[in-house]
């Protein structure tokens, strides 16, 4: 059953990149339309209470861009294609403050978003889908926005053209590593040496499909091709080269599926920004340190020790570590932080920490903190409103936040990278 009709005007995008109206006091979100958008929108009865419309015609259009991709609308990989640059960073901006000013920090210096060029993201997580049908081609590309359905990729404005040139060869390889009506995912990374692809199966393979695996791995000029299915380790099917990344100018070997930040450029972007807000200190933690993604390169001119929960992480970190000669300045421990953060006595001998958390963001790392004498504090982060939150607690504690500034790591997405500043006192 439908509900009303109304006209509404787009006042902003809100963080899920839905366009943001209001009607009768409640706000609306409106999927794709950008701010200054006189829309005509139609409700149905079991949405309007979630303050849901469908857009039926933009009677005025704001200030828009053309799309990038010609999956935009579909894919959920983006929602802001439409937006043009000025109105883009604008609002990428604007949901970093208010998520400050939610918790209270409005009033903040915000450094304007550093902008990252399209066709330069390194690593992508394609879902593979064979339909029920044998006859009918496989499906690889992203998932359709609030849905399970795979949009199949023939373009991307986003990604390195290495990952995209993959996607045709992947619909092939479906069909020999997935039954019908079976889906999984390709995990595939750019590196020096080439792509990297870790391969999720619903099975696993046969014999026979471990050598489809190794010659698509030659055909395709791959560096290295892993699988895995459900709970289990990755396992390499074809090793054709060293996967290795250089962070500070040293190389780290790189097991399968780990975490990288999205490409080389927000990578020495987020690099710049975090030795800048550290310089001169000495004695640095490094917390959620990854694979070394700035550890390494601050070691260079201080003591760093660096924390980490992922074992496969801490073990290719460390041989980095060794290999370079640099343990004598750069120490390493494997530790949850959520369940056991790094304690006020334990963080004296630091006059400086750095933290980069996951998504969830670093709330028992940050309690801990707020009681520390720590001098200044570096926090990295994907997530505005953990970010802002955690940002809370350490004022809360005595710290001022001095600076943030938004790095557009992941282009056209409701992501947003940032690096902020805190001193005690």
């Amino acid at each position: 059953m439908t509900g009303e009709e109304a006209l509404l005007r787009i006042e902003s995008v809100g963080i899920n990149g839905d366009g943001l109206a209001h009607h009768r006091g409640k706000a609306v979100h409106l999927p794709f339309t950008a701010p200054g958008d006189l829309v005509r929108v139609r409700f149905d009865h079991a949405a309007a209470p979630t303050g849901r419309a469908r857009v039926t015609a933009i009677d005025e259009p704001g200030p828009r861009a053309s799309p990038r991709c010609p999956h935009f609308g579909a894919c959920g990989g983006c929602a802001l294609q439409h937006l043009p640059d000025p109105v883009y960073a604008e609002t990428k901006v604007a949901w970093l403050a208010a998520a400050l000013a939610h918790r209270g920090l409005g009033g903040v210096a915000l450094s304007p978003l550093i902008l990252l060029p399209p066709g330069t993201r390194r690593r992508a997580r394609f879902s593979v889908r064979r339909p029920r049908d044998a006859k009918a081609p496989a499906e690889v590309g992203f998932k359709a926005r609030g849905s399970h359905r795979v949009v199949d990729m023939r373009r991307c404005a986003v990604l390195d053209p290495a990952l995209v040139a993959l996607v045709p060869p992947l619909r092939a390889l479906a069909r020999l590593v997935f039954a019908p009506g079976e889906e999984g995912s390709a995990t595939a990374t750019r590196v020096a040496a080439g792509v990297d692809l870790l391969l999720d199966l619903a099975a696993e393979p046969r014999l026979a499909q471990l050598e489809d695996l190794a010659a698509f791995a030659r055909d395709q000029d791959l560096a290295r091709l892993s699988w895995r299915t459900a709970g289990s380790a990755p396992t390499p099917a074809a090793e054709r080269r060293r996967i290795q990344i250089e962070f500070g100018g040293i190389a780290v070997d790189l097991p399968p599926d780990i975490f990288l930040q999205a490409s080389a450029e927000a990578d020495a972007a987020l690099t710049r920004a975090v030795g800048a807000a550290l310089a001169g200190a000495d004695r640095i933690a490094d917390l959620y340190a990854g694979v070394g993604t700035f550890a390494l390169p601050l070691a260079k001119a201080a003591r760093v020790h660096a924390v980490e929960i992922d074992a496969a992480s801490v073990a290719a970190f460390g041989a980095a570590v060794r290999r370079a000669g640099i343990d004598g300045r750069l120490t390493l421990e494997r530790r949850d932080l959520d369940a056991r953060p790094l304690a006020p006595a334990e963080l004296a001998r630091f006059d400086a920490v750095l933290f980069d958390p996951p998504y969830g963001g670093a709330r028992a790392q940050s309690t801990a903190l707020a009681r520390s004498a720590v001098a200044t504090i570096v926090a990295v982060s994907c997530n505005p409103a953990t970010f802002a939150r955690d940002a809370r607690i350490l004022v809360d504690g005595g710290y001022r936040l001095l600076s943030v500034q938004p790095v557009d790591s992941f282009l056209w997405s409701a992501n947003l990278e940032l690096v902020a500043r805190f001193e005690r006192g």
